[in-house]
C-alpha cells in the first residue's frame, strides 16, 4: 500500500454516490462540502446545481466493509463484525477493489477491514476459454442448478478449485459430483433402518467401539485421519484437497468397503454383541460424514441429518467432528488394506479374463505367513461375498496351482483363479482380437489426421493435444489387449 497514486474518481453512469460539488450558476464558483450548500460563499446567491457525475463504483464499493454495518452511525453490528477475517475475491479486483477497502478502512476506522484475501479461480469453460455470451460458452449456475442440484455444483466448484488455476468447467464434471451427492443419500437411506433408538447424546459415554471388531477400529480411525485432512485442507483454503479426501473416503472406503464388509452383521437375526457394536460405530461415522461435508452440501447433509436424528436439531447445532473422538488404530488398518488388496486382485483377475459377474470362481491362495493366512481366514466370508469366490483353498510351498489358472501376487501372497469351465476361450480370444483390430484402426485414423498439415495448421493447439493424447491412450489399450490375448493363449495350450 505504498507509492499509492491519484485515480479519477467520477463517472458519468446513472446510480452511484453523487460527487459532493456543487456550481454556483451566478458566478460559477465550485463548492465542495460535507451538507449542502444554502448559497453560494463567493457571491451569496442561492441558484446553486450539485455535479451530476457520481463517484467511481470501486470508490462506493471501498466503503463496503463497513458501510454495510450501519457506518456511519454508531451500530452493535459494526462493532461486532469490523474488522471481518477472510475476504474471497477474484485477481483482477485487487487493485481496483481490495486495495481500496483497505485504503478506506484504515481512513474511517483506524483498522484494515480484514485479515486474510483469498483470490478464487476463474471459471472457464471446458477448453479453458473465457466465458462469453458472443461465443455461446456460458454455463449460467441458476440452470445448472436446477439440473443437476445446488449441492453437487458447490462440490464441484470445491473439488477443481486448485490454487493458482483457473477451474476449467463443464456439464460432465458437475454430473459426475451429482452421483456423488446420490451416493452419500443412498448410502444413509441404507443405514437408516439400522439406526433406530440411536442418538449422539447416547454414544457420549461409548467413544470407542470393541477393540476386538477390527472393521470397526479400521473405519474409526480413518474417519479421524479425514476429519484432520478435511480441517487441513479448510484451514490452509486448499478446498480442492479437503473435497478429494472427503470423496475418496466416502465413496471407496465407507460406501464400497465398510458398508458391504458390515451387511452380513446387520443382517443377523439376532441382535448380537456384535451387531450392537457395528451398529454404533455405524452411527457415530455418519453422522461424522454428514458434518464433515456440511460446509461443501449444506442442504444434502441437512436433510439427512434430520432423517437419520428424527428432526432433534439442525446439523448446524451440532458442530465440526473431532478427530480425537476417533482413536487411531494401525494394526486394523494395515490388516483391513491387506483384504482390500486380496479382493481388488481377484476382481482384476476377473476383469482381464471377462468373467462375467454372475459366475463364482475358486480362488487358491499361497500364503507362507500364518498371520496372513489367519486374516484371511478371519475374513473368509467377506472375502467370497466381495470377490465373487464359489471357495479359498490353499497351496503349499511347492505344489503346483490348477491348470489354466491366471495368477497374481500382493503382498507375498499368491493368488491363483482356475479359468477352465469358467470362460470359452475361443469365443473370448475372438472377442480380444476383434477389440485389438478396432483400436489399430482407430490409432492408425488419428495418426492419420496429426499428419496432415491442413489439420495441423488450422485446429487449435488443445484440439491437435487431445488427438495425441488419444493415440497414447489406444496404443496402452492394445498393448493390454495383446498381453492378455498371449495370456489366453497360454491357458488354452495348459487345459
Amino acid at each position: 500500500m505504498n507509492n499509492i497514486r491519484d485515480w479519477c474518481i467520477s463517472r458519468q453512469i446513472w446510480w452511484g454516490h453523487q460527487i459532493p460539488a456543487w456550481y454556483c450558476d451566478s458566478c460559477g464558483a465550485m463548492i465542495v462540502a460535507r451538507e449542502t450548500p444554502q448559497a453560494c460563499p463567493e457571491c451569496r446567491s442561492a441558484a446553486l446545481h450539485q455535479e451530476t457525475d457520481v463517484l467511481d463504483t470501486w470508490f462506493s464499493s471501498a466503503l463496503w466493509p463497513f458501510s454495510t454495518l450501519g457506518w456511519p452511525d454508531p451500530a452493535r453490528d459494526l462493532e461486532v463484525y469490523y474488522p471481518t477475517s477472510v475476504l474471497v475475491t477474484g485477481f483482477d479486483i485487487l487493485f481496483f477493489w481490495v486495495a481500496r477497502m483497505m485504503m478506506m478502512g484504515l481512513h474511517f476506522m483506524g483498522r484494515v477491514p480484514f485479515t486474510h484475501v483469498y483470490i478464487h479461480a476463474l471459471v472457464r469453460d471446458a477448453e479453458g476459454q473465457k466465458m462469453s455470451k458472443s461465443k455461446g460458452n456460458v454455463i449460467d449456475p441458476l440452470t445448472v442448478m436446477d439440473r443437476y442440484g445446488t449441492d453437487a455444483f458447490r462440490f464441484t466448484l470445491a473439488a477443481l478449485a486448485v490454487q493458482g488455476r483457473d477451474i476449467k468447467l463443464s456439464e460432465e464434471r458437475i454430473e459426475g459430483y451429482r452421483h456423488f451427492v446420490n451416493k452419500i443419500w443412498n448410502a444413509t437411506r441404507f443405514c437408516s433402518p439400522h439406526l433406530t433408538g440411536l442418538s449422539l447424546e447416547s454414544l457420549a459415554a461409548d467413544r470407542e467401539p470393541d477393540p476386538g471388531d477390527e472393521t470397526n477400529r479400521w473405519i474409526i480411525s480413518r474417519v479421524g485421519q479425514v476429519i484432520r485432512e478435511v480441517e487441513t485442507g479448510i484451514e490452509q483454503y486448499r478446498f480442492n484437497e479437503a473435497a478429494h479426501h472427503l470423496y475418496h473416503f466416502i465413496w471407496h472406503e465407507f460406501c464400497d468397503w465398510y458398508l458391504e464388509l458390515i451387511k452380513p452383521v446387520l443382517y443377523q437375526e439376532n441382535d448380537t454383541e456384535q451387531r450392537r457394536v457395528t451398529r454404533r460405530t455405524l452411527f457415530r461415522v455418519l453422522m461424522a460424514i454428514l458434518r464433515l461435508i456440511h460446509p461443501f452440501m449444506p442442504f444434502v447433509s441437512e436433510k439427512l441429518w434430520q432423517i437419520t436424528r428424527a428432526g432433534q436439531g439442525s446439523i448446524l447445532e451440532a458442530g465440526f467432528p473431532q478427530a480425537d473422538d476417533f482413536p487411531e488404530a494401525p494394526l486394523a488398518e494395515k490388516n483391513l488394506m491387506l483384504l482390500q488388496g486380496l479382493i481388488y486382485e481377484v476382481r482384476n483377475l476377473r476383469g482381464e479374463m471377462n468373467i462375467p459377474p454372475s459366475k463364482t470362481v475358486e480362488i487358491w491362495l499361497r500364503c507362507p505367513d500364518p498371520a496372513l493366512r489367519e486374516l484371511v481366514a478371519r475374513y473368509r466370508n467377506n472375502l467370497l461375498i466381495l470377490a465373487k469366490g464359489a471357495e479359498i483353498s490353499y497351496l503349499g510351498e511347492t505344489e503346483k496351482p490348477p491348470a489354466a489358472s491366471i495368477s497374481s501376487v500382493f503382498q507375498g501372497v499368491e493368488i491363483f483363479i482356475p479359468v477352465k469351465g469358467v470362460i470359452q476361450f475361443e469365443d473370448e480370444l475372438k472377442r480380444l482380437e476383434k477389440e485389438i483390430q478396432k483400436s489399430r484402426k482407430d490409432s492408425q485414423q488419428t495418426e492419420k489426421k496429426l499428419a496432415n498439415e491442413d489439420f495441423l495448421g488450422k485446429a487449435p493447439a488443445e484440439v491437435i493435444q487431445k488427438e495425441k493424447d488419444k493415440v497414447l491412450v489406444l496404443g496402452k489399450k492394445i498393448e493390454k489387449l495383446e498381453g492378455h490375448a498371449g495370456r489366453l493363449k497360454q491357458l488354452m495350450a495348459q487345459g
